[in-house]
């Protein structure tokens, strides 16, 4: 069996990333500027890797209501090992739910206009929340974020004139959630679309583990739904 990559190769026991050898990096770099070689394929300047930090901060964690962080601190309380009640955290991520902001970056990266978008999709990706009826207010924090340091912010630009559209289309604020903020966000570093999903996980990843290692110590029987929790 053999691969093709560019990525990474070992040479007389020297390790490299994209033609870095890693001890450099690992002296030089931070996480976010190899995330950026390994994705984008160079390095960030500073206002890029605010940016960055910015998303993934956004995303760790949103509460114990979520899916994401339920899921993974059930499966812990019935016995198992950390890294797999971490991959079911990472396998509740859906279009439902945390995926969202993949479909919304390969619509918004399209060549098509913003009214095309709103008519051609009953149900648009990256907007609209259970919890916040008419502001996202992670959403705008990366919006302003983005705009305080500098950046051009045209994928935004398309995002909330969709918004716009859509609130009249359906008489109601339909708002841009986190989703389709990190997704404008990502197109705004130069990121492909079809990363909407990891970017996600890489923030959300931290606090799927805090709440799995308080659920272990913590020493929770299993958790079982309430018979009035049934119907």
């Amino acid at each position: 069996m053999k691969f093709k990559t560019e990525i990474s190769k070992s040479v007389d026991g020297k390790h490299e990333i994209k033609g870095h050898n890693v001890i450099d990096l690992l002296s030089s770099r931070s996480f976010a500027e190899v995330i950026f070689l390994l994705l984008r394929g160079d390095f960030p300047n500073e206002k890029e890797k605010a940016l960055l930090e910015t998303i993934l901060v956004a995303s760790v964690e949103h509460g114990v209501e979520s899916p994401s962080t339920f899921v993974p601190r059930v499966v812990a309380s019935t016995g198992n090992d950390f890294h797999v009640a971490l991959a079911t955290g990472m396998l509740s991520i859906g279009k439902n739910h945390g995926g969202a902001g993949e479909a919304a970056a390969q619509l918004l990266s399209s060549e098509k206009s913003v009214e095309e978008i709103v008519e051609e999709n009953r149900v648009i990706p990256g907007f609209g929340h259970k919890t916040y009826k008419d502001e996202d207010p992670r959403a705008t924090a990366i919006y302003k974020r983005a705009k305080e340091l500098g950046f051009e912010c045209k994928y935004f630009e398309r995002a909330y004139s969709i918004e716009r559209i859509l609130e009249q289309k359906k008489g109601k604020k339909i708002p841009l959630n986190i989703d389709g903020a990190q997704a404008a966000a990502l197109l705004e570093l130069g990121f492909d679309w079809r990363l909407g999903k990891a970017f996600f996980l890489m923030g959300r990843i931290v606090g799927m583990s805090a709440h799995v290692l308080e659920e272990l110590d913590q020493k929770n029987s299993y958790h079982r739904l309430e018979e009035s929790d049934t119907a």
